[in-house]
C-alpha cells in the first residue's frame, strides 16, 4: 500500500531534485515533510488535495493529481522529466486555443485565448486573428479562461502588442543556468498599436498569467477583471506513483521590468471588468453562445 508520507517523500526527492536552490526550495521540501512526511494514511484524492494545500504557500503550482485506475510505475532516479508532445490533431481542432475574434458594437477588437499551445502549431492561428483585429478602435485579448502553456507562445502575442522590435520578458531561472524569453523581431508595421486591455481573473494560470503580467510591466494594456491565482514557476510532470501524478517546479520566473514576478499574489487587476465594456462583453458571449 502506497501511503501519503511515501508519496510525498518522493516529492520533496524530487523538488530537491528540480527546484532552483534557494529558500523557497528549502520551505518548500522543509514544510512538507513536517506535515506529511509520517502520514501513514493511504493515497486519497483528499489526501493528494492535502498535500497542494500545504505546497501552495510555497509555489502555486504544485499539483497532485489522483489517479485510481494509474498502473504506470513511480519515475525512478534517472529519470529525466519532461511534457509529453502535444498532439497536432487537438491543436487544429481548437484553433490553437483562439476559441474567439470578434468586433463589439463600439469597435473594440476582442481576441479570446483559452491556452498557449505549442508556437509551432498555434502561430498560424495567432497570425489570423491579430490579422482580424487590424483596425480595431481598440484591443482586448481575453485571458479569463487561459490555463497557461508555451512561453514562447506567450512571447509571440506579447511581441504583437509590444511592437516590431524584439524586447525582453524576463528571465526563466533553472537549477543549472537561466533562459532569456524575447519577443520575436516582426516586419515593420505588424505590431498592433491600439490601446490595450487584457481581462483576467480565477481561470488565468501559469503562463497566462505570466502574458498579462509581462504587457503590464512594459506598460502596453490595463488589465481589468479579478486577481489570478499567482502560479509563477515553471513545473515538469513526475509519476510519484501509479495512482499519483506531480507537478514539480523546476523554474522560476523573473520579469524583465520589475525584477519580480506574480507567484503567491496573483496579477492584479487594475480595475474591475464593469461599465459599458463588461456589458459589451457579456452581449457579445451571450451572442456567440446563441449563434452556437
Amino acid at each position: 500500500m502506497t501511503t501519503i508520507g511515501d508519496v510525498v517523500g518522493r516529492l520533496v526527492g524530487w523538488i530537491e531534485r528540480l527546484m532552483p536552490a534557494g529558500d523557497r526550495r528549502d520551505a518548500l521540501a522543509a514544510e512538507l515533510a513536517a506535515r506529511f512526511g509520517a502520514d501513514d494514511a493511504p493515497v486519497s484524492a483528499a489526501g493528494c488535495a492535502a498535500v497542494e494545500r500545504c505546497a501552495w504557500t510555497v509555489s502555486r503550482h504544485v499539483a497532485l493529481i489522483h489517479e485510481p485506475g494509474g498502473s504506470e510505475p513511480a519515475a525512478g532516479p534517472g529519470h529525466d522529466p519532461e511534457w509529453p508532445p502535444p498532439d497536432p490533431d487537438d491543436v487544429r481542432r481548437r484553433a490553437g486555443a483562439v476559441s474567439r475574434v470578434c468586433r463589439l458594437a463600439d469597435g473594440t477588437g476582442v481576441l479570446r485565448l483559452d491556452s498557449l499551445d505549442a508556437v509551432g502549431l498555434a502561430g498560424p492561428y495567432l497570425d489570423a486573428a491579430f490579422t482580424l483585429l487590424r483596425g480595431a478602435d481598440r484591443i482586448v485579448l481575453d485571458l479569463r479562461a487561459n490555463g497557461g502553456g508555451d512561453p514562447a507562445t506567450v512571447a509571440l502575442v506579447a511581441g504583437r502588442l509590444l511592437g516590431d522590435a524584439a524586447v525582453k520578458l524576463s528571465d526563466v531561472v533553472y537549477r543549472d543556468g537561466v533562459r532569456q524569453w524575447w519577443t520575436p523581431d516582426l516586419p515593420p508595421g505588424t505590431a498592433l498599436r491600439q490601446d490595450a486591455r487584457v481581462l483576467v481573473g480565477p481561470g488565468t494560470f501559469s503562463s497566462g498569467e505570466a502574458l498579462a503580467y509581462h504587457l503590464r510591466s512594459h506598460g502596453r494594456v490595463t488589465v481589468v477583471g479579478a486577481a489570478t491565482p499567482g502560479a509563477a514557476d515553471h513545473v515538469l510532470p513526475v509519476r510519484l506513483a501509479p495512482t499519483v501524478l506531480a507537478h514539480v517546479p523546476n523554474a522560476s520566473v523573473v520579469d524583465a521590468v520589475t525584477g519580480g514576478n506574480w507567484e503567491g499574489t496573483g496579477v492584479v487587476p487594475d480595475e474591475p471588468l464593469g461599465g459599458l465594456l463588461g456589458v459589451l462583453i457579456e452581449e457579445s458571449e451571450r451572442g456567440g453562445r446563441e449563434q452556437g
